[in-house]
């Protein structure tokens, strides 16, 4: 198995290694030097053994570049990240969920395999297996482990309930993710399992983050905050000190995707996210995202126009940036706003807002209909 990935990322070379922060970034003519040997029984180069050193302590002296290092090569299209959802199923049955229907359906594994090639050749680098909840598809470990040996680096966004299963951590040892990033939704069980509206599910997740400390998996841990659970933030923020997580906030409901309101219940009063400024998002231009189907988007929010994969391939995604600019034109409710150069909401975010008659203070940072 490879201990480094080099690859072409957005116009430039970078030198990876799986399971840990930090890469390098290189010239061409080192980027080409490895394309030449990337087979061979030769050593690898002084320079990168230094910087294997240097960047993440590990010394590969006497490894060869066919084992050690995976090369990929260039391809036409430039999209270094996209989002995998394998399925929208999931064992949870949150409040706040932006999924209107948890439909467990997706892609039979020979067309799954298929998929994952189809992103590997368009160069994605950064891969994040989402759902639904993907830890609960069957194919999952399979599908994990074909991304990771094709030179993706990945994140998995789950609620954690699946990750105490030996199967699951044996794999993220052998296999290291960049991250596991785990969705805390309170701090006692009441908070949480009243959220997620699952018995036991609190439980389920200190299993897993304690079963993904121990096997030293990095975490991140996204702390929702609703109505639930508002009054235990400071006790879910000691939860991530107690793992040695990352963290980021969210207090922002989202309207579902399809644009019906229900989850805006889950709202806490005064915890809408200050967020920054919007100034445009490479979603449809180096991103994009894949629904279990096979239909690609420019992220999970805007999916008008989809493409479909399984019959247009690598080909139709030429056409998906002329989709995500006419998606992320300020038209509709926002046309004519004020206030639209500083505004912290994307226009497919909006539009869905508006399409569920979401309360002006549910989405828009700058308050009230009368500011605009």
């Amino acid at each position: 198995m490879h201990q480094l990935i080099a690859c072409p990322y957005n116009g430039t070379f970078l030198i990876a290694r799986p399971g840990c922060k930090g890469g390098m970034r290189i010239p061409r003519t080192l980027y080409e030097e490895l394309t030449s040997t990337a087979e061979s029984s030769s050593p690898l180069p002084v320079w990168l053994l230094d910087h294997a050193r240097t960047a993440w302590d590990v010394d590969l002296a006497g490894a060869v570049m066919r084992d050690a290092v995976l090369v990929r090569p260039e391809t036409r299209l430039g999209y270094g990240r996209a989002t995998y959802e394998i399925n929208k199923g999931c064992n949870f049955n949150c409040e706040h969920c932006y999924l209107a229907e948890r439909k467990f359906e997706g892609l039979p594994w020979p067309d799954k395999v298929r998929l994952l090639r189809l992103l590997r050749d368009a160069g994605v680098l950064w891969l994040q297996f989402t759902g639904g909840e993907p830890l609960i598809d069957r194919d999952f470990v399979d599908a994990y482990a074909l991304a990771h040996r094709s030179g993706m680096l990945i994140e998995i966004l789950t609620n954690g309930s699946r990750l105490h299963r030996p199967e699951i951590i044996d794999l993220l040892h052998d296999l290291p993710p960049h991250k596991v990033t785990i969705s805390l939704y309170g701090a006692t069980p009441d908070s949480f399992d009243s959220l997620t509206r699952r018995p036991g599910a609190f439980k389920l997740v200190e299993k897993g983050l304690v079963a993904a400390r121990e096997a030293g998996i990095a975490l991140e841990l996204a702390l929702i905050i609703t109505r639930h659970n508002a009054h235990e933030l400071d006790a879910m923020r000691a939860l991530v000190e107690r793992y040695g997580a990352g963290r980021q906030e969210y207090g922002t409901i989202s309207r579902t995707y399809t644009g019906t309101p229900e989850p805006l219940a889950a709202q806490a009063p005064g915890f809408l996210d200050k967020t920054s400024v919007f100034k445009g998002c490479p979603a449809g231009h180096t991103f994009f995202h894949v629904d279990p189907h096979g239909l690609a988007t420019m992220c999970k929010v805007g999916r008008e126009n989809p493409i479909d994969l399984m019959t247009e391939g690598l080909d139709g995604l030429v056409r998906l940036p002329g989709i995500a600019d006419a998606q992320m034109l300020r038209t509709g409710g926002c046309g004519g706003c004020r206030l639209s150069g500083t505004c912290r909401v994307c226009r497919p975010l909006a539009k869905a807002y508006q399409e569920a008659k979401a309360p002006l203070n549910t989405y828009c940072q700058h308050g009230s209909e009368e500011t605009q």
